[in-house]
């Protein structure tokens, strides 16, 4: 098991079994049960792709809850119900993002900017303390989010679904639009960037 900021990811089975179709007809017939399930099923993992974008508990809860309300709504245009699993991901993908892009916006659009100079008075010095035994924990876990949290989506997404919620490559890959390759290769990225930036405190 794994813990981001107060969420617990465990292990994702490697199929839901092949049931997915017939649930989701079940749904589409007014049986609400039978959605309470596929949200069962897949809300873990909605809930894990929103914070790959988020970095924020009650906002990806609060994502991927809409996107289960959005794909109820919209049960009626999956062409492939076997596939629920892989649409809906996609949903909280998209929603992700787009909350995503707000906030940075608003962000932009209320911060005052400081020179040059004072960018870098305020910048801790990784190195300033002296060797990494004198880092604390709290201070790398800090330093850590915000090295993943800076990392270009697609990167931060493919390495906290796989390495830290620990979703299999195919379900990264689905959740993400992309190939498994491409998941392999984002990772990889991802991670590479990352021990650049904390060799100081490794």
């Amino acid at each position: 098991m794994a813990e981001v900021s107060g969420i617990t990811f465990g292990k994702a089975k490697s199929c839901e079994g092949d049931d997915d179709a017939a649930l989701v007809a079940a749904a589409r017939g007014g049986d609400l049960k039978a959605f309470d399930e596929l949200v069962r099923r897949y809300q873990r993992r909605a809930v894990a792709v929103a914070y790959s974008l988020l970095n924020h508990r009650d906002d990806a809860m609060e994502v991927a809850q809409d996107a289960f309300l959005k794909s109820f709504e919209k049960l009626g245009t999956l062409s492939q119900p076997e596939r629920f699993g892989s649409w809906v991901l996609r949903i909280v993908n998209n929603l992700a993002l787009n909350r995503r892009r707000a906030r940075a916006l608003r962000k932009a659009e209320s911060l005052e900017f400081p020179g040059d100079e004072d960018r870098a008075a305020a910048r801790p010095d990784p190195r300033a303390d002296g060797p990494a035994e004198t880092v604390s924990a709290d201070e790398l876990r800090r330093t850590l989010r915000r090295e993943i949290d800076a990392l270009p989506p697609m990167q931060r997404q493919a390495l906290v679904l796989f390495s830290i919620s620990h979703l299999p490559q195919q379900e990264v890959a689905e959740a993400l639009g992309c190939s498994v390759e491409a998941v392999k290769w984002h990772v990889f990225t991802a991670r590479k960037k990352l021990k650049d930036k904390l060799k100081d405190y490794l």
